[in-house]
């Protein structure tokens, strides 16, 4: 009962030193659909459960996990989406800020470390609630090439070879463990991806309408690009893998 006085207050600690709201919203997020990051020699797949399935939904133009932060940075997300589009707009201000600033684009570390200090600043000041959202961030830059981050709502952030947010994450958190391999290409990086979905996804079927996909890479010009993949271009892949028939089968 003593948690009770705690619990409702963003900056008071309890005395056994936590910060119920910060749990709180850590918890929320482990309710959320599974997002995944996995850098590769060449790149970085981003692969992202959709939670929010419609036959109505128009699929091209409704992002729910995937988003774009600059030319050379992308991110997914795990928890409250309305949170999310309100940092990602941030983020989007702060990296043309620095491009107007200094004609280049932001590296990926200060950007993730920015925006970090806002989501600490919400657990921190009354009348202020924390974030409920985790992200993984990835991108590219000239200090330190393809580079992987997440960050989650106390404001703390790290680099990753692999990772992820959301339901499940203990299960995906091993078969990443399991298989993952440093020198993978990007497309090896890409069947990891849909094979850690197909096990901790809560759906038994898989198809690219419960499905983001997203990669960064370089193309032959060595300029580099993020591509958020498309529908046909996820199912195709899934069908790469064997997975395609049997969601086709389980539709019958």
């Amino acid at each position: 009962m003593g948690s009770r006085r705690y619990d409702s207050r963003t900056t008071i600690f309890s005395p056994e030193g936590r910060l119920y709201q910060v749990e709180y919203a850590l918890e929320a997020i482990s309710h959320a659909g599974t997002s995944i990051g996995i850098l590769a020699s060449d790149g970085i797949v981003l692969a992202a459960e959709r939670k929010v399935t419609n036959k109505l939904l128009e699929q091209d133009t409704s992002a729910e996990k995937i988003y774009t932060i600059s030319k050379n940075m992308i991110c997914a997300v795990a928890g409250l989406t309305s949170d999310a589009s309100i940092l990602v707009n941030w983020a989007r201000v702060y990296a043309q800020d620095h491009l107007k600033t200094y004609n280049e684009e932001v590296p990926c570390e200060p950007l993730v470390r920015r925006l970090c200090d806002l989501k600490q600043g919400y657990t921190q000041h009354g009348g202020l609630r924390p974030f409920g959202v985790s992200f993984i961030y990835a991108g590219w830059d000239n200090l330190h090439d393809f580079q992987l981050y997440q960050s989650n709502p106390s404001g703390n952030y790290g680099g990753w070879k692999a990772t992820s947010v959301g339901a499940n994450n203990a299960t995906a958190q091993t078969l990443l463990k399991q298989d993952y391999k440093e020198d993978c290409s990007l497309k090896e990086a890409c069947e990891l991806a849909i094979k850690v979905l197909s096990k901790t996804m809560d759906s038994t079927t898989l198809s690219s309408e419960k499905i983001e996909f997203a990669t960064v890479g370089k193309d032959k010009s060595g300029n580099i690009y993020h591509h958020i993949w498309k529908p046909k271009e996820i199912d195709a892949l899934l069908k790469d893998q064997g997975l395609a028939k049997k969601s086709e089968d389980d539709e019958e």
